[in-house]
């Protein structure tokens, strides 16, 4: 099975001047449950290269085995920081498209309803 995870390029909370980004559980939990099937994921996001993380959820408190993991996992580190442009990426390719939480990838639906999504 071939995944598409999309992850946000946004960086800020709209006009709060908050930052924002992917919440890092939500983005590892699935991560670890698509690899440890054997699925091949792809990780792309509008901008392509280092999506911006919450920094909320980086917080010692929020913390989970899998985040744990994914911090300890230097190539899916490498992965997340190589995403591919969300536009050099067809959805008819994969099997499935995931989009990981957070405030950030609201702002990401509203820029990739494309036709080819």
């Amino acid at each position: 099975m071939k995944i598409l995870m999309v992850l946000t390029s946004h960086s800020k909370l709209g006009n709060t001047g908050k930052k924002t980004g992917f919440w890092l559980e939500e983005f590892a939990a699935p991560y670890y449950i698509f690899l440890d099937a054997g699925a091949k994921i792809t990780l792309a996001s509008p901008h392509g290269g280092q999506p911006p993380l919450d920094p909320t959820s980086d917080d010692p408190t929020a913390q989970t085995k899998d985040t744990e993991r994914f911090k300890q996992d230097a190539a899916a580190q490498t992965a997340l920081a190589t995403t591919l442009k969300l536009s050099d990426v067809a959805a008819a390719d994969f099997d499935a498209v995931f989009y990981p939480g957070g405030h950030g990838p609201c702002g990401t639906w509203q820029a990739t309803r494309a036709p080819s999504l």
